[in-house]
């Protein structure tokens, strides 16, 4: 079968075709500023194509997606007929969807419900399934919820310290995302750590610019550092993570804002990027505090110190822990993070292979044969997961 992959935001839209068969990837790429002065970027075997092209909607921007896969020079299939299913990347299914669905009309109208839920996220999401619906009709769409894979949280683990009515009447809980990458790095650190997925403990830590912990047992997760939106838990790129709420009412008062307008400023302009001053990605501001700058400094041992002592947390949680997984961009390709990361795992035994950790991108064991718990870096696949769960539901 040929998938194709579609992650829709409100102004992009980014695709991969993948043979579920062989699970390479024949074509990837991006669409961006969307109902703007569009432009797509397309792969293909390691060669970049760019283009800037008028993309009014997310309509069109399918469509030229479609004309570059068939394209007579840089195209992979020749007749739309070879894409047998869509697989959608959706953001939060609430708690409607505890695993991916085949999409229909009652579907859609299910997920929108959750909109509130995600707002900026959801409704883009939508439009990537409508413009497939339109463009590619009777081809099969899969929903996988970035949200699906954590709710086999206990109620322990997802409720709010807040009046029930909340919960009960607006889904106020812990819903946690990232949960495709959870889901697929847990299957593969047990397979290469030689576990029993059913009979397991493992953390695995998702540490890019959204940097999110899932506790795993047996499989399935018990708990997450993200809550009802991703701003919960580590610290990250532009998200300050956990923050004592009563923040957000100071500081409006103080700076005379709205709540929308703190709330944004905790999304996009707090985290690495509000602490240091500089950047929200790591290698930069490794290199500023490398050369003295003490905003660099703070940020990433804030950073660091969040994700140590959540992975503690989940350790007592679990029982202990036989692996810890590192995933996503600082995760997989920043053995500075790592080595910080691990250092300070030291009193759960973890010993660190410095000649290991050298790595980027490729799965490594980091540590050595007395390490009591081993650790490993595992690169993430979330389209891949999302193309494996297309395939098994339209088979």
């Amino acid at each position: 079968m040929k998938i194709l992959v579609v992650n829709c935001g409100s102004s992009s839209l980014k695709f991969q075709l993948i043979d579920s068969e062989t699970e390479q990837v024949s074509a990837s790429g991006l669409c961006e500023r969307i109902g703007l002065d569009g432009s797509i970027t397309y792969k293909k075997n390691g060669e970049k194509y760019q283009e800037t092209i008028d993309l009014p909607n997310h309509g069109v921007a399918l469509k030229k997606v479609l004309d570059s896969l068939l394209d007579e020079k840089i195209g992979v299939i020749k007749s739309l007929k070879e894409i047998d299913a869509v697989g959608h990347r959706l953001v939060h299914g609430g708690e409607k969807f505890s695993s991916s669905v085949v999409i229909t009309e009652e579907v859609i109208k299910e997920i929108e419900t959750c909109n509130d839920l995600a707002p900026l996220h959801n409704p883009a999401n939508i439009l990537g399934v409508r413009a497939c619906q339109e463009v590619m009709p009777g081809v099969p769409n899969v929903a996988v919820f970035d949200t699906a894979f954590h709710q086999t949280m206990p109620k322990k683990a997802y409720l709010y310290g807040l009046p029930k009515e909340y919960y009960e009447k607006y889904g106020v809980r812990r819903y946690g995302f990232h949960g495709t990458s959870h889901s697929f790095v847990s299957k593969r650190l047990a397979e290469i750590a030689g576990l029993d997925i059913n009979h397991s403990k493992m953390i695995i830590c998702h540490i890019g610019s959204g940097a999110s912990i899932s506790a795993v047992k047996d499989g399935k997760s018990i708990d997450t550092s993200m809550g009802m939106t991703p701003l919960e838990g580590l610290m990250m790129g532009t998200r300050s993570g956990d923050i004592d709420p009563a923040i957000i009412e100071y500081i409006c008062k103080k700076e005379n804002i709205s709540v929308e307008e703190m709330t944004m400023i905790l999304n996009k302009k707090s985290g690495a990027l509000g602490l240091s001053g500089i950047s929200n990605d790591y290698r930069d501001l490794i290199e500023s505090r490398n050369s003295g700058n003490e905003d660099a400094k703070n940020a990433i041992e804030v950073m660091v110190y969040r994700v140590i002592k959540y992975i503690g947390a989940y350790y007592v949680a679990l029982g202990g822990a036989d692996a810890i997984a590192l995933t996503a961009g600082a995760g997989e390709n920043n053995a500075e993070i790592r080595a910080m990361i691990m250092s300070g795992l030291s009193a759960l035994g973890v010993v660190m292979d410095e000649k290991a950790n050298a790595v980027r991108g490729v799965e490594e064991l980091l540590t050595k044969p007395e390490s009591k718990i081993p650790v490993y870096v595992i690169p993430t696949n979330e389209e891949l997961a999302i193309a494996r769960e297309t395939a098994r539901l339209t088979k």
